[in-house]
């Protein structure tokens, strides 16, 4: 039987983020992934992209991933919100966002999700203390008063004080330890695809509200920019049908003409959209973190960010009950990272399905009032300041990686 200080069941980009954290606090972390780095980096995998807040750069930048990842990541200098309909010119409101105003440099970086797991995986490699199995997979999960004991698929073992389920929104580990979900799924699907343009984007990152749902375009590496385009689910698969003529007509119509010729290239990808969390983050011997424990609208772009800061929170509170000879595995440690994440988590996610109930409709006053409301917020300076810091992830109580310290 293998021995490790913590298990982590995932080797996502939370997962492989989260371990790296504990292992260079001098924890011996075992991280058990399902699919090997082969298939995990394979450009067909997945095209999407993150946005990542500068507070969760400052975080890649103390685990040294950051300086891996920088080439190929993309700053958003300047955000600008509309409101409208597609091919119809937007509302004359719009809310504006510029790095500048509040002295940064950028508002983030937008990095595709293989080159964010490139890096990762760079880094765990050069990383002592960290062994990542995969393929593998936890099949269940026994726990006492003194331990955990991780069986994993091939019928190895694994024991340690604590294992950590970061294995996404249909996490089996979650289940098999009785942790309820509340949520729901939305009536939209989400189309993600790259697309060329003419014109250097600058760095703007643009998000549309259609009837449909939130069109954003976030600014990537060369004249390229990433769509997430959020669609009526009984619309999508039409629109996904569609031969490449067909695709860029209606992609023009939703995107303008502001870069000039755009046309779609390399795969289509859809998904759907839905919310959960997780009614408790914690049990003895076991925590949540990142899609394990919640899942929000990508209105806001806000979903990696929320699972690294669940990265950040829980490493440090592990490495500080550690440091004081405390058990790190006993429910009362790991409740002072429920306390610290789980009110975060549901105020995010609430926001953010507020935002898509309020936006993703055409009802004549709803719209007016939202137009309003983007214009209202531009004008004043002080309240766009503090969504700028906001969308940057540098509001509430930051664990110390998040401030670019030591965990």
């Amino acid at each position: 039987m293998k021995q490790a200080d913590v298990v982590i069941s995932g080797g996502g980009m939370v997962g492989l983020t989260l371990g790296l954290a504990l292992a260079q606090g001098g924890f011996r972390t075992a991280i058990v992934d399902l699919a090997p780095a082969s298939t995990i980096l394979d450009p067909k995998f997945d095209g999407r992209v993150s946005a990542l807040a500068y507070a969760s750069v400052r975080m890649l930048t103390a685990l040294g991933v950051w300086e891996r990842l920088a080439p190929d990541a993309q700053p958003i200098r300047e955000i600008l919100v509309t409101d409208g309909q597609a091919g119809k010119p937007a509302s004359p409101f719009s809310l504006h966002f510029d790095a500048q105003e509040v002295g940064a440099e950028s508002l983030g970086h937008i990095a595709e999700n293989r080159h964010i797991r490139a890096a990762l995986y760079r880094a765990v490699e050069a990383q002592a203390n960290l062994e990542l199995i995969a393929p593998a997979s936890v099949k269940s999960l026994a726990t006492d008063g003194g331990g955990a004991i991780a069986r994993l698929q091939d019928g190895s073992q694994i024991a340690a004080p604590l294992v950590i389920a970061a294995d996404g929104r249909e996490s089996r580990l979650r289940s098999e330890v009785g942790i309820n979900v509340v949520g729901w799924s939305y009536p939209q699907t989400g189309i993600v695809a790259t697309a060329e343009h003419e014109k250097p984007h600058n760095g703007v990152a643009y998000e549309h509200f259609l009837p449909a749902g939130p069109f954003a375009i976030l600014p990537m590496t060369g004249n390229r920019s990433s769509l997430v385009w959020t669609e009526d689910k009984h619309k999508a698969p039409g629109l996904l049908a569609l031969d490449e003529a067909g695709f860029n007509a209606e992609l023009s119509r939703r995107f303008g003409n502001h870069l000039g010729a755009v046309k779609a290239t390399g795969p289509r990808w859809s998904y759907p959209l839905s919310f959960h969390m997780a009614r408790e983050f914690v049990r003895p011997r076991f925590a949540l973190a990142g899609d394990c424990a919640h899942g929000i609208h990508p209105i806001a772009g806000q979903g990696l960010n929320l699972g690294l800061k669940d990265a950040a929170a829980l490493a440090e509170v592990l490495l500080d009950a550690a440091r004081q000879g405390r058990d790190i595995g006993a429910l009362d440690t790991l409740q002072r990272y429920e306390r610290w994440r789980r009110f975060d988590s549901f105020a995010l996610g609430a926001s953010t399905d507020a935002l898509n109930r309020l936006f993703s409709n055409d009802i004549a006053p709803l719209r007016q009032l939202r137009d309003l409301g983007l214009g209202i917020v531009d004008a004043i300076g002080p309240a766009r300041r503090f969504f700028m810091r906001h969308a940057g992830g540098d509001i509430g109580k930051l664990p110390r990686l998040m401030r670019g310290e030591a965990a």
